[in-house]
């Protein structure tokens, strides 16, 4: 009871703070400061996982899939309302997707978060979580795309571990729940991760799934990373990722070269991404285009920006806007081998 008394409190003031002025980005310094890490539980058959969108609305019928599916894998499920309203391109308002996110934390009933789904809008509400909740109540938090910035930004301000992983409208998938598994459920000192074999033809043909090394080598660090647009979109704000001695893992979805250009050219006018131990790159499904005389392709341009660093990297491992995406943990080591374009992660993320 003491439990639910303590949520019903936090709820309370939840209320109570969603009303009061929005905290200027311009008035918070960065902080540089490196947290205690935290753990949060495994993940166990019977967990209830809770659903959040913060970024644009669920379909009803996309939702009620990952209901199915998740049930099917052996949990229970939970979610408010909240994620299938609309708000213009939102799932609702800025302080009530907030407030879903901190209610999943404070509920003694939810035992790990996934994000519904990605689209847009994270970044307008990190300034509205409450972090010394979050802290208090460390949980699982998975998702990519968007949830970039969720998961990287909580990390940073809480020490708790996220995962860069599928979210619920993509969860269907074996490769992808496998290693959910592993790295939540079945936690190893050492995993190293296969790339999913390619078995459809048009995967297979397809530009966007090569596996190439940009330059060789070998690197260990910390994870961070996830949506290049959201990583881009965060320079120069109080929630900037430090890329310092840290392996950099980066995908996106329907960029044209052009526009991954100009990201990763901003990533590299960064102190710290200069300092970057490595850079992986997974599938950027959808930002290929053919060679012409007033066009380069993506492997041109990733090439062009990266290479110059001289640090190893590599792309088309198995992680992206792309049906098998294995389970990245935000903030944990990891061994990186550019020449072999495999990963593996060195140290278990969950208590």
């Amino acid at each position: 009871m003491s439990k639910r008394r303590n949520f019903l409190k936090s709820v309370t003031a939840l209320g109570a703070v969603s009303i009061l002025p929005q905290t200027s980005w311009a008035s918070e310094p960065r902080s540089t400061t490196v947290l205690p890490k935290i753990k949060p539980k495994k993940l166990k058959i019977g967990d209830t996982i809770g659903l959040v969108a913060p970024g644009f609305a669920v379909k009803p019928e996309k939702l009620y899939l990952t209901l199915e599916v998740l049930e099917k894998m052996g949990f229970k499920t939970f979610y408010t309302e909240r994620i299938k309203g609309n708000h213009g391109y939102f799932s609702d308002t800025d302080e009530e997707r907030a407030n879903d996110v901190n209610e999943m934390f404070a509920n003694p009933d939810v035992d790990a978060i996934l994000c519904a789904r990605g689209g847009y809008g994270c970044t307008r509400i990190l300034d509205m979580l409450d972090y010394d909740l979050i802290r208090n109540n460390p949980k699982i938090l998975i998702g990519f795309s968007d949830i970039t910035a969720l998961i990287n930004t909580i990390y940073n301000k809480t020490g708790l571990v996220c995962f860069h992983g599928p979210v619920g409208t993509t969860i269907d998938d074996e490769y992808s729940q496998n290693y959910m598994k592993k790295v939540l459920m079945e936690p190893q000192e050492v995993l190293p991760i296969k790339n999913a074999i390619l078995k459809d033809p048009k995967q297979y043909r397809n530009s966007e799934y090569y596996r190439y090394t940009i330059t060789n080598g070998t690197a260990e660090g910390d994870l961070v990373g996830g949506s290049l647009s959201l990583v881009a979109a965060m320079i120069g704000t109080p929630y900037e990722i430090d890329f310092t001695d840290k392996l950099v893992f980066l995908e996106d979805v329907e960029e044209a070269p052009y526009r991954m250009d100009r990201m990763l050219t901003q990533l590299t006018q960064v102190d710290s991404f200069l300092k970057a131990k490595g850079i992986v790159f997974g599938v950027c499904n959808g930002c290929d285009r053919k060679r012409t005389t007033d066009n380069f392709t993506l492997r041109e341009v990733i090439m062009d920006r990266i290479a110059p660093l001289g640090i190893p990297a590599a792309y088309g491992l198995s992680f992206g806007h792309v049906p098998q995406n294995f389970t990245l943990p935000i903030g944990t080591k990891a061994y990186f081998n550019a020449s072999k374009k495999q990963i593996r992660l060195e140290e278990i993320a969950v208590s």
